[in-house]
């Protein structure tokens, strides 16, 4: 097994770890913005949410392109 393959599999599976270790605490901070719409302390939470969706999505576009990467220079 190459060195790249292992690096694919370990930010695939780490990534995976912090993102939804983080889920819980973002669900009760989209709770807390329900909760209370006018309060001036939902923009840095809705921020933060926010964040975490576009750090989803690009860990998800690296990680497939770590796995393309890793079949084309494995079977090309």
């Amino acid at each position: 097994m190459d060195l790249l393959l292992w690096i694919t599999i370990g930010f695939i599976i780490i990534g995976f770890v912090v993102l939804t270790s983080m889920k819980k605490g973002l669900e009760s901070k989209l709770a807390f913005i329900k909760a209370n719409m006018e309060d001036t302390e939902n923009s840095i939470k809705a921020k933060s949410i926010i964040w975490w969706i576009v750090s989803t999505t690009a860990w998800g576009l690296v990680s497939m392109f770590l796995v393309v990467w890793w079949f084309h220079n494995h079977f090309g």
